[in-house]
């Protein structure tokens, strides 16, 4: 579940955003739509314990994101949230199986081979456990990214403008990937994006439209 209260968010040198209040149950949908230079990847920092807000309350899978910090705050993000960004953030030293087992190093747990594989099974691309992210299409490496979000079981996970620049076949493919995976999980599913075919692909979502000041555009993710 995510509830946010009165929350807000201020860069140096720019204007404040301010945020609608959500509250999406677990298990929910909530999708935050905009254009780009809306505050949309900045809620998400914030929903993830990347950013820290101005003001107000921001509440994830049950835990006040305030009373986190530092450490604690690292711990339950890599415990208790899958985080799809933009930019997929697969390191090209590491085969795809290396990439997955990273997230047990930051949840500080030892590595689980067997559920690394299980995870890439999930997303149907356990034949590329051995290769690195060069030798991947975009297609298989937005697949390990998001094995890779989902490998803790997490109970929240965020999506960051998933379908940017694919195609429709590509973006319908994403999106169903992305429910799929949420709902293995019973986890909340987050997605923040300007595209109008992702709304249209999860009719039940929560629909939250971010507007920010013309100002504010060159200075918001």
């Amino acid at each position: 579940m995510i509830r946010t209260r009165a929350l807000r968010y201020a860069y140096a040198g720019g204007p404040d955003l301010s945020f609608p209040d959500v509250s999406v149950p677990q298990g929910g949908t909530l999708l935050l739509r905009g254009n780009s230079g809306t505050g949309k990847s900045t809620w998400l920092s914030l929903a993830a314990g990347l950013l820290t807000p101005a003001a107000g309350e921001m509440v994830v899978a049950g835990q006040p994101l305030g009373d986190l910090a530092g450490a604690a705050r690292d711990r339950w993000r890599s415990r208790h949230l899958g985080f799809l960004p933009q930019r997929l953030h697969l390191s090209q030293a590491l085969t795809v199986a290396g990439n997955l087992g990273l997230a047990f190093y930051a949840a500080g747990l030892p590595e689980d081979g067997a559920a690394v594989q299980r995870a890439l099974e999930a997303l149907g691309v356990a034949e590329l456990a051995h290769r690195r992210p060069s030798q991947l299409s975009g297609g298989q490496a937005q697949r390990v990214a998001l094995a890779r979000s989902v490998l803790m079981s997490p109970r929240v996970i965020l999506a960051d403008e998933p379908t940017a620049s694919l195609d429709d076949v590509a973006a319908a493919s994403a999106v169903k990937l992305l429910r799929e995976a949420a709902a293995r999980c019973e986890a909340t599913l987050v997605v923040a994006t300007h595209d109008r075919r992702v709304q249209d692909a999860l009719p039940g979502a929560s629909v939250y439209l971010l507007a920010a000041p013309v100002a504010a555009r060159e200075a918001v993710a």
